[in-house]
Formats: C-alpha cells, sequence, structure tokens
C-alpha cells in the first residue's frame, strides 16, 4: 500500500516524521540530577545548546530506524522480541562527561568509566531477541552506552563528574518525534527473573 501525501507545502515536509528505538529511562532523582550536572557543565564549559527536556534523557539501546509513519510490523517484532527477554533489574552509573563524535551540533553526554558489564549484557540479550524475531539488520554489536545532555558545536573533552546512578526496571518502545523534541512511549516491559525453579 502506497502513502498518499499532500502536494501543498510537501517540500517543506520531513524526509522522517518518527525515529524508534528501544530505550532505559532514568528514574526521577536521577532525572534530576542529569538536569542539574547539564546545566552545570553548559555554564562551566560556556556552551550555547540547551539542555534537553528532563522527561527526555535516556539511554538509548538498539535503534530501530526512521519513518514517515509507525510501521506496524517493526512495532509487532520489538514487542515479540522484548517479551522474551529475562532479566533482573540493574545498576547503572554515569561519571564521566565528554562531547561524543567529530562533526558539528555535537553531543555532549554523559558516560561510564567503571564496569556496565551488566549493561552490556542486557544490550547483548536484548539484540540476541531482536534477531530471533526477524529484527537482526537493526543490531549494532558496537555499543557505547551514553546519556545526551545537550548539543553544540563546541568540542568538550572528557571530564569526571560526581556520579549519576539508579536501578534499571523497565525498559521501554520510543516513538520519537523527529523535530518536535517529544518521546512517546509506545510500549514498556518490566525487568524480570525467572527466579527459583
Amino acid at each position: 500500500m502506497t502513502m498518499q501525501l499532500p502536494l501543498a507545502g510537501i517540500d517543506a515536509m520531513p524526509s522522517h516524521a518518527h525515529r524508534l528505538f528501544f530505550a532505559l529511562y532514568p528514574d526521577a532523582d536521577a532525572a534530576a540530577h542529569i538536569e542539574r550536572v547539564a546545566r552545570h557543565l553548559r555554564s562551566t564549559h560556556r556552551l550555547r545548546g540547551s539542555p534537553l527536556a528532563v522527561e527526555r534523557f535516556h539511554v538509548t539501546l538498539h535503534f530501530l530506524g526512521d519513518y514517515l509513519w509507525v510501521p506496524r510490523n517493526i512495532v509487532a517484532a520489538a514487542d515479540e522480541a522484548a517479551a522474551t527477554v529475562v532479566t533482573p533489574p540493574f545498576e547503572v552509573s554515569f561519571d564521566r562527561a565528554s562531547s561524543f563524535g567529530r562533526s558539528r551540533n555535537l553531543p555532549f553526554v554523559l558516560r561510564a568509566s567503571d564496569d556496565v558489564a551488566a549493561l552490556m549484557s542486557f544490550h547483548g540479550t536484548l539484540g540476541t531477541a531482536m534477531t530471533k524475531a526477524g529484527l537482526g539488520r537493526y543490531v549494532n554489536a558496537v555499543y557505547t552506552p551514553h546519556v545526551t545532555l545537550l548539543y553544540d558545536d563546541r568540542c568538550v573533552a572528557e571530564e569526571p563528574v560526581d556520579a549519576i546512578a539508579w536501578t534499571v526496571r523497565e525498559f521501554v518502545l520510543i516513538d520519537s518525534l523527529i523535530g518536535q523534541g517529544r518521546h512517546v512511549p509506545l510500549a514498556r516491559w518490566p525487568l524480570r527473573d525467572l527466579g527459583p525453579c
């Protein structure tokens, strides 16, 4: 089925309107801490970019593509994959800040210097489930966990910050409305353990 687009104003329409990805969100206390750190670092380094809205701070797990509309088949496959993931809650901690990348409009991010084995393991487990559900083309073995604070053209070298930690208790499928600065949760899955046999 072909999507019919209106002719008037079509040149001004974005090429993609929806960005889908799996993510982890900090709890309320951690999100507030992230916001304080973002504002402090922005001032310290005289950055011009505005911090993201507190409800948009997240850790991306796997990117599922950009689309003109939300594809039901991708969402269904994502749900199929996520439903099979069995992982107990785990801790994450971010204690470094730096620019990420080498172009303009650089993400300024939080990163982890210590062991992130539980997060890396969860990323891999979800990637395996995605592959089994037919989403293997979206699984990237190279993964650098981070929380984007803001975007700016200045490059800031890595520096330590007070550790920001929280317990991950769920993961979320997000529809990011491109150009609108909004995240719409499409589905959530609690982390769980099978428990004793």
